[in-house]
């Protein structure tokens, strides 16, 4: 069914933002302030000269002096309009209303009339409650159109458009009396509503500068947020890079050293060979975590490269050389590097066709790569493992949905006394997750450990499809 149309009530409380709670805040007092109440006194001054000067004012006997009083006192309400608005609408309704008694000449001058004006909607447009600010300038206008009734049916309003209109043939089809009455009250409303209408305009196009700020303000905290968030990501994947890449060469190295020393007697030409993996080993993990670094490096300068002026230098200046990452076609290296006296290592690629691993992703051969190496280090540290088969699976053709898998193998048991952090396997699983991957890692029923790895593959993670 069609939702009802809002009652009027419902619209013009809700145009007046009755029930809203924001607050407009208010400027301190200013020079600009000032400068205006000083404009518009030397305004109304002027006014009434040239007024005086044409025609004799109905002042009621009140001096010069009185009346230059009356239009500075109307100007100088100009300059607390902002801070206290409401006040300033009571009393400029109160000054209207004393000097239009005693003077209305004074009070009838454009001068005063728009100084009027500008009170009355500033009280709508600056004051903090809006049930308030609507009360006080609906009162102050109920009260002067009274006040204007009062005029017209017991004072001298009536006699006055009678006079106006007695030598003057009427052309209008109302009454020249019922005419006249009616257009003083809508002139009348139509300046103190428009008044309340555009004060209340201004003060909700101030809210909505205000909300468009805080959302603004909400935005570039969220992107800060964002940001920050991608620098610490970025630093937890570069940490675990050198956990894994650590762990790898320092393993290698604790199984070749281990290696050394039983044969360095005996067999001297296998401890320098061990020696010389031992070396090489070394090295490459040394090249590997100042890659590392320099990555983290250039996340520190592009950081702070945001909080810079564009075109500002690093403190670097230059970005560090940086080896490529590994991928898929590098695990056999890497198989080959752990195969020793003490443990025994076997590569095994399967594919749906020659050349499919070479194909995947970066991002995901490099996770791959990084379980696997994770996974023989484990194997160093924890196992007794004496023989461990990689085997890498890369389907991208045939039935089913592609894939690329890695499976880790070995025939040992948990070494007692070696029990890890946990870490390892943690980076294995949030690896394979950033990739939607499925894990499985545990002991074999039939004996041995076992670590798999298969991670779905899109069209734009196979470079070739």
């Amino acid at each position: 069914m069609p939702s009802a149309r809002p009652s009027l009530s419902s619209r013009v409380a809700g145009f007046f933002a009755l029930d809203d709670d924001w607050q407009r805040p208010s400027p301190p007092i200013g020079a600009g302030d000032l400068a205006l109440a000083a404009c518009f006194a030397l305004f109304g001054i002027l006014s009434l000269e040239f007024v005086r000067s044409v025609t004799d004012l109905e002042v009621g006997g009140q001096p010069v002096w009185v009346q230059w009083l009356a239009v500075l006192s109307s100007a100088a309400l100009l300059i607390w309009r902002r801070t206290h608005p409401l006040l300033i609408g009571l009393l400029a309704a109160l000054h209207m209303f004393v000097v239009g008694v005693t003077m209305p000449g004074v009070m009838g001058q454009f001068s005063l009339q728009v100084l009027y004006f500008s009170a009355i909607y500033s009280a709508v447009a600056w004051a903090a409650s809006r049930r308030t600010a609507i009360l006080v300038a609906g009162g102050v206008s109920v009260f002067m159109l009274l006040w204007i009734a009062w005029q017209l049916a017991l004072g001298s309003g009536i006699q006055e458009i009678v006079d106006g209109t007695r030598d003057i043939e009427s052309q209008g089809a109302f009454d020249p009396i019922f005419a006249g009455v009616a257009l003083t009250f809508v002139i009348n409303i139509v300046y103190f509503g428009g008044a309340i209408v555009i004060g209340q305009v201004a003060w909700r196009g101030a809210r909505q500068r205000a909300r468009l700020e805080e959302q603004a303000e909400t935005i570039a905290a969220q992107a800060d947020s964002l940001q920050r968030r991608a620098v610490v990501d970025e630093r937890l994947r570069i940490a675990r890079e050198l956990h894994d890449v650590v762990g790898h060469h320092v393993s290698v190295i604790g199984v070749q050293a281990a290696a050394a020393r039983r044969v360095l007697d005996r067999r001297p030409d296998e401890a320098a060979s061990a020696l010389a993996h031992i070396e090489t080993s070394s090295r490459d993990a040394v090249t590997q975590m100042r890659s590392l670094l320099g990555t983290l490096r250039e996340i520190e300068d592009e950081a702070e490269a945001g909080a810079r002026p564009a075109g500002a230098m690093g403190t670097q200046g230059r970005s560090p050389d940086r080896r490529p990452e590994p991928t898929l076609s590098d695990l056999a290296d890497l198989v080959a590097e752990r195969d020793t006296g003490s443990l025994r290592t076997a590569y095994h690629l399967i594919e749906s066709r020659e050349g499919a691993h070479a194909e995947i992703a970066a991002p995901i051969g490099l996770s791959l790569y990084r379980i696997v190496q994770e996974a023989l280090a484990n194997i160093s540290r924890h196992s007794t493992a004496s023989a461990a088969d990689v085997f890498t699976r890369v389907v991208t053709e045939g039935a089913g949905s592609p894939y690329a898998e890695v499976e880790v193998l070995d025939n040992g048991r948990p070494r007692a006394g070696t029990s890890g952090s946990g870490l390892g396997q943690l980076g294995m699983r949030e690896r394979a997750a950033s990739h939607h991957g499925i894990v499985d890692i545990g002991p074999r029923p039939t004996g041995g450990y076992r670590v798999r790895v298969r991670i779905p593959l899109g069209e734009i993670d196979i470079a070739g499809v």
